[in-house]
Order: structure tokens, then C-alpha cells, then sequence
């Protein structure tokens, strides 16, 4: 059985109701039954993927479930993507995340691949996958789990202890993805990538060799899907046949990634540029262009000096709906036929997974921001996505003869489909003032406003009719009942003239809107305002079917969502949101989402005669458009109160820095070599906490010795991430502390900083004890491959001025892993340790306080609440935690929800003040645990300040959310 786009993507998205599709698009059975049988082909030609025997353009989008700690969730992003157009997702499987230790992988809970995969197969999307070893992703270690940087041999090469790690990894890893591949009915996988932006060794055997131990064991392991690498960048690095595939010919791409400044000019990386090896999809002619990573925003550091101070608000106006119009539409004209935005959904760097280069958002000024919120750069991701579906013309395209515009600031991309004489015209305004040009097709003005663009195409199919030209951009088309459907779109306030072929005049009615329609020459020309929807029915004309023509401004454009369903697709229009769409006898079921009151209206097969919306049923009317219109409007999302944080209880923490306290039990530090990229001073034991098997978190250590007399100072060196920074204390007294600087533009991507303390040293008897916390920030990536995942983490060297005592250095960080949320989710913190950030832990002996705090001390306090919601079921809300303080005070916050380190705050760095707290972990029906673990240098009051939940985005409907597991006991 070989099945067709739209009954692909018709079967994936109601698998999870349980309809079974046979060839003819129809029935009832076993939950996907007919579609895990079925074997189907995944390939591609120099135009596009081919798959199941048609083109496809692969309109992605890159989504991290380990940005999402809530498997619920995934499918509430999928199906906004799903219904915003896109056709596939892009995923990073991030090595870290899954493994605590050497020969342990976790696929369980927050990190069940397998439930994620499944996932994307019920909304009817298709999957890239890309599983490294490495994947940079900023996130810590670039995906390395922190065991591996202890170990021997040299990363991202053809070093055997490497690869012998790297070989358990992707055994773990494709043993799931064997049973999602689409190529044998399972599931969506249609893409592989092997290893990420691997600029080195390109012509070494470590490269050439790792690159084809990478190829030979994931076909090994069952993955028979096209395979890929991402070029850092366009080199022409590691295209077809520059390195041993075993002899395997046409499965294998080339892509390369790119994020080009949004304040110049598109670039040309196809069919316009410069060609050859350094010319984007030139470098690899058999195979269709295709970008693995586009820039759809940039992530911004601590301190926030890549967009002055104003977060990630700002890499989405720097990159936004015009923007995507401009550098998306230019990809598309120079053959970019698989094209994944990276991010569309950026979501959160969790506990201590963030890279150093990043601080806990990773929002990244994506279409859908971190609460989850549709923003207005979805608008032309909808509208191309949905052309791509319903214009199949635009999947195999070659460059036609030049146009040059009437206006210099206007470039014009000319393209034709060679089958169907189908013609394709980008028009690009690189100017900043709107600017018009003559169209060669038609003769007519096309005004496009500043940095903006628009496709206009002409001998496109409408449904049984043609299209001549149109000055607006089409979206989508689709027959519904005994009529064709067509919706075009254009900026709100313009003209469009839009001239189809008809054999003689046609009957015009203006159903709504203003339009003048006349026929001549063969064709009906309809002049029409685009202001909200105006709608034309034309019939006859040497047509059978009629055709509903609606022209929609931009803003409309995006209440309109099709889906595809077995007896046929569906148009809804008015919501904020469809999700899913099915029809059972003659009610068609529809569920989505609202924010404000909106109309609801559906065209649909014939026989349709009820609208069930969300699981309530309404009234409707037949209108003159051929749908059926609800005759109450959907209501809004209904207000969300949100308690307000009080009931605080406080501990002051760290008794390791008192003299008395025991640590016998704690590691001793005395080895002598390590496999760390940072050399280990002379005369210095390993210091480093990565050699001891502390790979996230805060570390402490004591140093005992006898006395120091004669030392007028001690220097303490020390290593860390990014705002790393170091506390201590001789005999129970507070020495200082000192921190890392705030990264500058210079500095922006370094992600390991060195620094050294001096602190005086005061005369004393007997013996004597240093204690030494380091806050030691997260792993470097390793993306220059010169293993500098591998540079320490922690103290390296302690030397006193005028004396050299020997000194007895014992070592703590991290508990064990926690079984349910994972190594990356706490450090070595003395309350850490005793599990006062759990949800279970007895905090009755605490001192009640109230908020703000402004005490001065050098250390560790911790603050405890708890809180109760009561949401709205049918609401989904997305709600954060919000701290405001006097930006001068120095302290820092990790912030635990029911057990779950959400993030780090800093309070005199940001520039980061709201942290998202994802449905699942968050009861909204219940009651909450919250913790604060404050860590002070005691140079300025302490807080918290102000601590309060935020409503940062609603919605009446989304999807059923399930707790996640929330143990609430010590380790």
C-alpha cells in the first residue's frame, strides 16, 4: 500500500483516535493498524524528498523535548506546529540528558523518546532526527554526558575508546528509532543526521574514518532512511562521496546551516548564488537543497548584551514575521526544499543544562515562545506551509528567465516548474520604505512594504481552475462538498487584482467584502481589498464545480486552519487554534483552542450538518458560502487568579564552611593525573570535581593542614562556566568571594573562564580547615573540536603567599542521581544533599519569614512555600514565577517547583526575570511545593525581593496534561 501526502497526513493525525486507513482513505479499525503495515520509501531527487512515490517539501520546524520537561506538552507544541503549516519537526536527541553514567540509559519519563516519536506520528508530522554523539544545542558539554569528560582518547574523532562510548550511545538511542522509521510503517522518521556542524578533520583520516564509523553503524543498527550531515556553514564539508558510505550510493545529503544577520540582505545559497562547493545546495547538485538549521531567532547570555539587555523580546522583533518573509521566500527561490527553522519552539535549559553561553530561557525569539504562545511570526509560516501542501507545483522548481523590477530596491526571483509551466515570482523589498514594481506577467503594480517579500505565482491549479496571475499570494486550496476552496492573502489595506482562466464569463456573487469581478479576454479578474475576509462565489465559466475564492488580510489569514481528515478535508475559520478534526457520521468533532470570543465556521465533505466543538455541541446555519456557521460564538479563556506567595519558612545553610564540621565521609582529593584538557598545576593534587565524579552543580571542598604561619595570603584558583564563582572560608570565618566577569561581545561564546582568589590569611592555632564552595557553572561545548568539554570544572590550585603547609583536600558535589528527574537536576548543595528542595521534606522546624529579605551574608539560604492553584480544566495557562529586586544586589537564586530545578536566577547579571513552569511538573489543581535556594557573596543585602506567579499566556482549551512524577522523599 503506498499512500499519498494528504492520506498520509490525514492518517497520522487522527491515529490517535483510532481510525485505520486503507487505500482509499476510509474506514474504521484497530488504532493505526492499516498504517503499521504498510511499507512505504523515503528518497529524493536534485528537486525534493520524494516520499511514497510524491515531492515533498519538507517545511520543519526544531523542537527539543528535553527543553519540555512535560511529555503531555509535546503534543500541545506539535499540534500548534502541525496546525501553523508545518509539515515535519526536527529533533535533537541529547546524549546528557539520557545517561547518568557509562552503560546507563534512561528513555524513561521526561526523556521517553519513544512516547515523543509516537507522538509526532499522531499529529502527522514528520520527524529529522539527529542523535550526534554531538549536537552543541548550547547546551552543557554540547550534549556529552559529564562522565565523559573524565574519560580517555579524544571526542568527535576516530579515537577508539570514543567510539566505543559513542557506539552504547547510538545502540541505546536506534534501538527506539527503528520502530518510528516511516520507511517501515512504524512511525514519521524520514531524515537521520549523523554527528553536527563537524568543521574538522575533513580530510584526516580521525575525520574521514569517525565520519564513516558514524554511516556504517546506524545502518547497522537498522536505520535505513536517507542520512545527512549539517556543514558548519557553507563549505562543501562532508557532501556525497567525500567519505565512505560501504559503498551506498543516493542515500545520503548534503545540508548545510545558516543564520545570516537580519539586518542584511538575504543571501543566496541555491540556484542565485555563487555555485560550487562554497555555494549552500550548489555543493552537492544530485541532491535537493536543504538547510538543517535557519536561523528563526539567536540565543542571548548571561547578561544579555546581545540584544542590550532586552532578551529574547528582541530576537524576535530583529526576526520577525517580515523577516521570515524575506530570508524563508529567498531560501524557497533558490531550492531550498527541505528547510528547518531553528528554533521554533526554544522552550527551557532546565536544571544545569544550559550551556555556559546561555542562561535558563531558551525562548530564542522563536515562532511559539517558551510559555508555549503563538506569536505573529507564525503568520507566514502558516501561510507558506499550507501553499507547500496544496501546490505540489512548488516542489520541483528551476530558475527561469531573470525579471529585473521597475524599482532597484525590488529583487525578483523567477522560477518554473518544467512539468507543469507552473511560474513561481519572489519579490523582495530590501529597502526601508515600501516600494512598488510592475509585474512581467501581468503588467500590474505589486507594492511591498519596507524589508518585506511576497510569492505570486501564475498557472497554478485552484481546485478545477487555474490560476493566470494574482498580485495577492496564494495560501492554500482544497475541495470541500461540490465546491473548490481557494484562500489568497496580502497585507491588511491593499489592493489585489486576481484573474482566473474560464472558458466563458462566469456567474460572480459577493458574498462579503468589496470586490469588482469583470470577465475579458478568457479570464474573470476580481479587484479586491484585503480587509478581513472578503469572499467571491464564482460558477460556471466552463467549470462544473464551483469555486469559493476568499481573499484574507495576513492577520485573518491566521484563523483559517485546515485539516486533513479520511472522508475529506476540512476548513475552519474564527478560532485561535484548531487542533484536530474528525467526522463521525454527519457531525463533524473539532477541537482547539480560543483566547478571545471568536465566530466559528466549517466547510467540509458533504452530508456535514452538526459542529461539535472541544466535546459541546452547537447550533448552526447553512450560510451562501457552502459552511456551516455556529450561531453562538465560541466563548473566550476566562480569567486565571493566581495566589498570592506567602507562608514563607528560611534555613540558613552551609555548614560545611564551619570548622567542626565532619567530613570524613566525603571524597578524598588526591589524585595525580586526569584526562582533562586543563593542565594540573605542579606540586597540586586534581582538584578538578569532574575527576571525582561531580559533573553538575555546586562543589565543596576542605582543605585541612596544620598551620600556615608566616602566610600573609592565600590564592585560590579555580575554573568554572560562564558567572562561575567561588566563596570561602578559613575556620569557619568568611574570607570573600569572588566571581567570574559578565560576558562582553567579545566574550559572548567563551564557556570557560579561569579566575583567582586572594584572600588574607589571619594567624591561628592548631589545626586549620579551608573551605571552598565553587558555583562551577555548566561544561563547554566542543564545537572547534579540541575536547574542551574536558576543561575542569572547580578548584584547581591553592598556594599561600610565605608558607606551603600540606594540605588534605576532600571533595563534595551531587548526590546520585535522582531516579525520576534525572543527573542534571541538582548539585552539591548541603540542602540539595538532604532533599530540602523536595516536595515531602519536613520544613515544620523552620522560622517563618516574609518577603523581601534583605539580610548580608556570605552563603546559602533557603526559603520554602507552598501554593495552591485551582485552573480552570478546560483552560490552559501558562503561568511563570517573576523576581524583582534592586538590580544591585548580588545573589543568585536556583528555583525548585515540586522538586524540579526550573533555574537559575541572577539577580545583578539577568537578564532573565520570569521563569516558566511547565504544566505537569505545575499542579494547576492543587497544591505546589516551591523552594529557593539564595546563595549570597555578601558584599551587598541579600534577597529575594519581590517572588510572584506570572500568567504569562492563556487559552480556553489545550490538551489533558498528566502529572509528571514528582517523588517527594530524600535521595
Amino acid at each position: 500500500m503506498v499512500l499519498s501526502r494528504r492520506t498520509f497526513s490525514a492518517l497520522a493525525g487522527t491515529a490517535a483516535l483510532g481510525i485505520s486507513l486503507g487505500r482509499s482513505g476510509g474506514g474504521a479499525g484497530g488504532s493505526g493498524s492499516a498504517y503499521a503495515a504498510a511499507r512505504h520509501t523515503v528518497g529524493f531527487d536534485k528537486y525534493s524528498m520524494v516520499i511514497d512515490g510524491e515531492r515533498v517539501v519538507l517545511w520543519s520546524g526544531e523542537v527539543h523535548p528535553f527543553r519540555l520537561p512535560s511529555p503531555s506538552l509535546w503534543r500541545d507544541v506539535l499540534q500548534k506546529l502541525r496546525a501553523h503549516g508545518y509539515n515535519a519537526i526536527s529533533i535533537y536527541a541529547s546524549w546528557n540528558y539520557h545517561s547518568p553514567a557509562p552503560g546507563q540509559y534512561d528513555f524513561t519519563g521526561v526523556r521517553d523518546l519513544d512516547l515523543f516519536l509516537r507522538t509526532a506520528t499522531e499529529t502527522g508530522l514528520y520527524v529529522i532526527l539527529r542523535p550526534g554523539p554531538y549536537i552543541n544545542a548550547e547546551v552543557d558539554a554540547g550534549g556529552f554526558p559529564g562522565w565523559l569528560t573524565v574519560t580517555k582518547g579524544t571526542a568527535r574523532t576516530s579515537d577508539p575508546t570514543y567510539l566505543s562510548y559513542v557506539d552504547e550511545w547510538l545502540t541505546a538511542v536506534n534501538r527506539i528509532a527503528v520502530r518510528h522509521l516511516h520507511t517501515d510503517g512504524g512511525g514519521t522518521i524520514v531524515l537521520y543526521q549523523l554527528e553536527n556542524e563537524y568543521g574538522n578533520h575533513v580530510t584526516s583520516p580521525l575525520g574521514l574514518d569517525y565520519m564513516a564509523h558514524l554511516y556504517a553503524k546506524v545502518r547497522a543498527d537498522g536505520i535505513d532512511v536517507p542520512l545527512f550531515h549539517n556543514d558548519k556553514g557553507r563549505n562543501g564539508h562532508w557532501a556525497p562521496g567525500t567519505f565512505d558510505t560501504g559503498g551506498e550510493s543516493g542515500r545520503y545529503l548534503y545540508g548545510f546551516d545558516g543564520y545570516p544577520s537580519p539586518f542584511a540582505p538575504p543571501p543566496d545559497w541555491g540556484y542565485f548564488g555563487i555555485g560550487g562547493t562554497k555555494g549552500g545546495s550548489t555543493a552537492s547538485p544530485d541532491t535537493p537543497g536543504f538547510v538543517p538549521e535557519f536561523g528563526g531567532g539567536w540565543f542571548d547570555p548571561w547578561g544579555g548584551v546581545e540584544f542590550d539587555g532586552k532578551g529574547y523580546a528582541e530576537s524576535a522583533r530583529t526576526r520577525d514575521a517580515a523577516y521570515e518573509r524575506r530570508f524563508y521566500l529567498t531560501n524557497l527561490a533558490n531550492g531550498i526544499k527541505v528547510h528547518n527553522v531553528y528554533m521554533t519552539y526554544g522552550g527551557t535549559s532546565w536544571g544545569w543544562l544550559p550551556a555556559p553561553c546561555v542562561y535558563t530561557s531558551y525562548d530564542y525569539g522563536a515562532a511559539l515562545d517558551e510559555a508555549r504562545r503563538p506569536t505573529p511570526k507564525l503568520v507566514p509560516m502558516h501561510q507558506i506551509g499550507q501553499l507547500l501542501h496544496s501546490v505540489p507545483d512548488l516542489a520541483k522548481l528551476d530558475r527561469a528567465e531573470d525579471v529585473t523590477a521597475t524599482d532597484p530596491n525590488i529583487k525578483v526571483y523567477h522560477l518554473v516548474n518544467p512539468d507543469t509551466d507552473a511560474h513561481v515570482y519572489v519579490l523582495r523589498n530590501d529597502g526601508t520604505q515600501q516600494a512598488s514594481s510592475a509585474l512581467p506577467f501581468s503588467g500590474l503594480p505589486v507594492t511591498l512594504p519596507g524589508l518585506d517579500a511576497r510569492l505570486l505565482t501564475t498557472g497554478i491549479a485552484l481546485g478545477r481552475r487555474k490560476l493566470r496571475h494574482s498580485t495577492a499570494q496564494p495560501m492554500l486550496w482544497l475541495a470541500a462538498g461540490r465546491q473548490d476552496i481557494a484562500v489568497l492573502t496580502g497585507p491588511a489595506g491593499t489592493t489585489t487584482e486576481t484573474a482566473l482562466e474560464c472558458a466563458s464569463e462566469p456567474t460572480v456573487t459577493v458574498l462579503e467584502g468589496s470586490a469588482t469581478c469583470t470577465y475579458k479576454g478568457g479570464a474573470l479578474r476580481v479587484v479586491a481589498r484585503t480587509d478581513g475576509l472578503t469572499r467571491v462565489l464564482i460558477e460556471g465559466g466552463g467549470t462544473s464545480a464551483p469555486l469559493l475564492l476568499l481573499l484574507a488580510d495576513d492577520e485573518t489569514s491566521a484563523r483559517l486552519w485546515r485539516y486533513d481528515t479520511p472522508s475529506g478535508p476540512v476548513l475552519v475559520f474564527g478560532p485561535a487554534l484548531l487542533r484536530t478534526a474528525a467526522l463521525r457520521g454527519t457531525a463533524v468533532h473539532l477541537t482547539g483552542d480560543t483566547v478571545e470570543a471568536a465566530d466559528l465556521e466549517v466547510w467540509g465533505p458533504r452530508g456535514m450538518s452538526e459542529v461539535v466543538w472541544n466535546r459541546g455541541t452547537f447550533r448552526t446555519r447553512a450560510t451562501a458560502s457552502g459552511s456551516l456557521r455556529t450561531e453562538q460564538r465560541l466563548p473566550g479563556v476566562p480569567s486565571v487568579p493566581l495566589p498570592a506567595l506567602g507562608s514563607w519558612r528560611h534555613h540558613a545553610e552551609n555548614p560545611e564552611s564551619a570548622a567542626d564540621f565532619d567530613d570524613s565521609a566525603w571524597k578524598v582529593a588526591n589524585r595525580t593525573s586526569s584526562y582533562s584538557t586543563t593542565p594540573v598545576p605542579a606540586g597540586q593534587p586534581v582538584l578538578f570535581a569532574d575527576d571525582y565524579g561531580f559533573h553538575y552543580g555546586d562543589v565543596w571542598y576542605r582543605g585541612h593542614f596544620a598551620d600556615a604561619g608566616g602566610a600573609g595570603s592565600v590564592s585560590l584558583s579555580y575554573v568554572a562556566g560562564t558567572q562561575g564563582l567561588l566563596m570561602a572560608w578559613l575556620d569557619g570565618k568568611p574570607l570573600g568571594t569572588h566571581r567570574l566577569p559578565v560576558p562582553d561581545k567579545k566574550t559572548v561564546r567563551q564557556g570557560t573562564w579561569t579566575g583567582t582568589a586572594t584572600f588574607p590569611v589571619q594567624e591561628g592555632d592548631g589545626p586549620r580547615v579551608l573551605s571552598v564552595l565553587v558555583r562551577r557553572m555548566q561544561h563547554d561545548m566542543d564545537g572547534a573540536v579540541r575536547d574542551t568539554h574536558k576543561a575542569a570544572r572547580g578548584l584547581t590550585a591553592v598556594t599561600f603567599d610565605g608558607a606551603a603547609p600540606e594540605v588534605t583536600w576532600r571533595i563534595q558535589g551531587a548526590a546520585a542521581p535522582d531516579p525520576v528527574r534525572g543527573p542534571l537536576n541538582h548539585g552539591g548543595l548541603y540542602g540539595e544533599r538532604r532533599g530540602w528542595h523536595l516536595p515531602g521534606f519536613a520544613d515544620g522546624g523552620w522560622q517563618a519569614v516574609d518577603f523581601p529579605r534583605a539580610a548580608r551574608r556570605q552563603g546559602v539560604d533557603w526559603y520554602r512555600t507552598g501554593f495552591r492553584l485551582a485552573v480552570d480544566p478546560g483552560v490552559d495557562a501558562s503561568i511563570g514565577l517573576t523576581f524583582t529586586d534592586d538590580p544591585d544586589r548580588a545573589y543568585r537564586v536556583q528555583i525548585f517547583l515540586n522538586g524540579w530545578n526550573m533555574g537559575q536566577y541572577i539577580n545583578d547579571v539577568g537578564p532573565q526575570h520570569t521563569f516558566a513552569l511547565p504544566n505537569g511538573i505545575l499542579n494547576t489543581r492543587g497544591l505546589n511545593t516551591l523552594a529557593l535556594a539564595v546563595l549570597s557573596d555578601g558584599t551587598t543585602p541579600s534577597g529575594p525581593g519581590e517572588v510572584r506567579l506570572t500568567l504569562m499566556g492563556s487559552a480556553a482549551g489545550g490538551v489533558p496534561v498528566t502529572a509528571v512524577a514528582s517523588p517527594g522523599r530524600s535521595l
